[in-house]
């Protein structure tokens, strides 16, 4: 199963039928939980779970309790106090136990849950999300005995859409979502019942190729990125803000395994940006933020923000131009 996904809002909806949540910086997992494992699996199905050996407590409560759930949610790094992707990068591609446990002591996720699922076996997705909000809340998740370490949370829902979008912005944070009261929960469905508001907007891209910094042949400079469209992966420009120290070390080891002999863009380049690239088998997602998109598709001011290791260049669409939830 792919979560419910949230379509870009062109204004915050007002009135007693919206709710509006942060829209929060991390990873978007469905969290399985039953008296014997946690089951994390990202928005591609790929499971994770390994990765994050702080959540598994949760089989614990889910024994003594005798419950089994479905939830939905973010995982975030919040070692500055907001969310950090690129904090979040560390952990993401680790499968090595050992290694993850030794990472979650100095670098720890917390789960962020905005939804259930499923409850003791009862399928709630067809109910409102008012109704699966309210169990939500019943379940005590954050009770301290709960949740000693604050591994997870359930973060608060607000009534003033606009409000939250100013507090968003002045806090540092990505934006909002505003989600219909009514509206039941569509698998693998990107819906209109849940608006996104990206402050600044972050899209995901495709690295079709790389530069070093001028005068090295080791230190990566920029990535060309492209969205893939029916007529193949299409140039958005070059990304160089962002790549810099352990960020651009891990995606060079990255790419260079990758390296193939054609361009893998749909059109022909000009010389500005072929000059000194290498390309790349177009199978890395990245995430990039940027101000705006020029008249002729370029991304302006971009800036790269982090490896997407959960998805693959199929399960881009033009509305994850715009954050994944």
């Amino acid at each position: 199963m792919k979560p419910m996904l949230a379509t870009r809002g062109d204004h915050v909806p007002r009135g007693r039928e919206w709710i509006h949540e942060v829209k929060w910086d991390g990873i978007r997992a469905l969290v399985e939980v039953t008296g014997t494992r946690v089951r994390i699996t990202t928005r591609n199905e790929n499971e994770v779970s390994v990765a994050y050996p702080e959540l598994q407590p949760l089989t614990d409560w889910a024994r003594a309790q005798g419950h089994d759930l479905l939830l939905d949610g973010e995982i975030v790094a919040l070692g500055s106090g907001v969310p950090s992707f690129s904090d979040l990068a560390d952990r993401m591609h680790v499968r090595d136990a050992a290694k993850a446990a030794r990472l979650a002591e100095r670098n720890p996720v917390t789960l962020l849950v905005f939804d259930l699922l499923r409850l003791d076996g009862a399928d709630l997705a067809s109910k409102p999300l008012s109704e699966r909000r309210e169990a939500l809340l019943s379940l005590g998740l954050d009770a301290p005995d709960v949740n000693p370490r604050s591994a997870w949370q359930v973060p608060p829902t607000y009534d003033d859409g606009e409000v939250l979008l100013e507090a968003a912005e002045a806090q540092g944070l990505e934006g909002i979502v505003s989600k219909l009261v009514s509206s039941p929960y569509y698998y693998d469905r990107r819906s209109k019942d849940w608006l996104k508001f990206p402050i600044r907007p972050t899209g995901s891209y495709v690295i079709g190729g790389y530069r070093y910094e001028t005068g090295s042949d080791a230190r990566l400079g920029a990535v060309l990125v492209g969205e893939p469209t029916g007529d193949g992966l299409v140039f958005r420009g070059r990304v160089g803000s962002g790549i810099a120290g352990k960020a651009g070390q891990r995606l060079g080891e990255l790419l260079r395994d990758r390296v193939v002999d054609e361009s893998p863009f749909s059109e022909p380049l000009g010389r500005l940006d072929t000059a000194g690239t290498v390309w790349v088998r177009p199978d890395v997602i990245v995430d990039v933020q940027y101000l705006t998109v020029t008249n002729d598709g370029r991304l302006r001011q971009p800036a790269y923000r982090g490896v997407r290791a959960d998805l693959t260049p199929a399960d881009l669409t033009p509305a994850d131009q715009g954050g994944d939830r």
